[in-house]
């Protein structure tokens, strides 16, 4: 039964990640989280996460927005120690609680038509809070959803600079995390054997990135905060 969830995790999460470039580790950390201990599933979704983004970035690089890219990385620097020390000293379990709330409220607004300027100052800081979500909590995408979509930022770019960056930010995530918490064979057999799968999805989420709409791709992105917030709320309180 582990192994049909697997598979169903990584093939569903794939295609979500290669159609809008930013669903892997939101989709898949969760459910990873059922079946491995938590590094585990941390570094799992931090080395097929990194596939998907070598695999696609060749394909879309034309689109990727490199001024703010630029930004995203300098704020990364500063985010990703900030949260291996949070995943090293604090109780996760109150972080993802406060993380799902203040996502929560900031979705609504979204949904409300809430928009925000896109400045340098701001993509400073979405790539700083990003980065210490990717080592804390194994989940960079939900700044960098909620900035980009505030921003009405065209799907285009919204996926290709997302994609750029986590190319970064998932590198410098595994090294950090492998160093601090150490790592096993089940991570590496487990990302191995997963890596057939994330190319299946890769194709099937790239035909399908071509079929929707920027309105669908609005309606995926308020689902998939809300799926984070909805995790983050049931794992905090110990429900799973």
């Amino acid at each position: 039964m582990e192994t049909i969830a697997f598979i169903l995790i990584i093939l569903v999460a794939s295609i979500l990640q290669a159609s809008t470039g930013f669903g892997f580790s939101i989709l898949a950390t969760p459910f990873l989280l059922l079946i491995f201990e938590p590094n585990e599933a941390i570094q799992i979704n931090l080395i097929l996460s990194l596939i998907i983004s070598s695999a696609l970035i060749m394909k879309i690089r034309e689109d990727i927005d490199i001024g703010v890219l630029k930004r995203f990385l300098v704020g990364s620097v500063t985010g990703l120690p900030v949260g291996i020390i949070i995943f090293l000293l604090i109780d996760i379990n109150k972080l993802k609680f406060g993380v799902s709330i203040i996502i929560f409220v900031l979705t609504i607004m979204l949904i409300l038509k809430l928009r925000v300027n896109q400045t340098k100052k701001r993509d400073l800081l979405v790539g700083g809070l990003s980065g210490s979500l990717t080592t804390s909590i194994g989940m960079p995408g939900p700044p960098l959803l909620l900035y980009f979509s505030g921003s009405d930022t065209q799907k285009e770019k919204l996926r290709s600079t997302t994609l750029a960056f986590y190319l970064f930010i998932y590198v410098v995530s595994l090294v950090i995390q492998v160093i601090f918490t150490g790592t096993n064979k089940t991570i590496w057999v487990s990302s191995l054997w997963a890596i057939p799968l994330v190319f299946v999805g890769l194709y099937v989420g790239q035909l399908l990135f071509k079929m929707i709409n920027q309105n669908v791709f609005r309606i995926f992105t308020y689902v998939i905060l809300l799926f984070t917030v909805i995790f983050l709320l049931i794992d905090s309180l110990g429900l799973l």
